[in-house]
């Protein structure tokens, strides 16, 4: 993974950031769930089977914070760090199960100085996240704030 420091001038439109993969365990599933979102089909495997997700899948929130783990791990640099300004979108299309091995792809969809923040701007990706069939489980478009190049 490049150890590069990414700033506003260096992000274009296309350019893809991937990360590791990461395993997703039945007790990592039942652990967030039972501190945040403590359903039955995200804690029960009975309950679960007997739900719409027909067994055990882990909170949207989950997938959320796994994406967040695999691009901070990942070859996504921006100076400063990760910085959520705002969502556009957020999508599950389908359940993250017990055994699967997630892997996020950041796509750039545009940058822009900001108008109202000297010396930063936001660039805009899309993230997908993948399960190993290269199923997407989680859609997001997200906005990050980031610096420009000192002079």
């Amino acid at each position: 993974m490049p150890d590069t420091t990414l700033y506003l001038e260096d992000f274009a439109v296309g350019q893809k950031y991937t990360s590791g993969r990461l395993r997703v365990e039945t007790e990592a599933i039942k652990e967030f769930a039972a501190a945040f979102d403590p359903q039955p089909f995200h804690l029960d495997e009975q309950a679960a089977a007997a739900s719409f997700f027909q067994g055990l899948a882990a909170s949207g929130w989950h997938t959320a914070a796994l994406t967040m783990r695999l691009l901070v791990d990942g070859d996504l640099r921006p100076a400063g760090g990760i910085i959520g300004a705002w969502a556009d979108e957020l999508k599950w299309p389908r359940a993250v199960r017990p055994g699967d091995e997630l892997q996020a792809e950041a796509e750039v969809l545009a940058a822009r100085a900001s108008g109202s923040r000297p010396g930063h701007g936001f660039v805009k990706f899309r993230v997908t996240t993948r399960n190993q069939r290269g199923e997407p489980v989680q859609i997001a478009v997200m906005n990050l704030l980031v610096p420009a190049r000192p002079a």
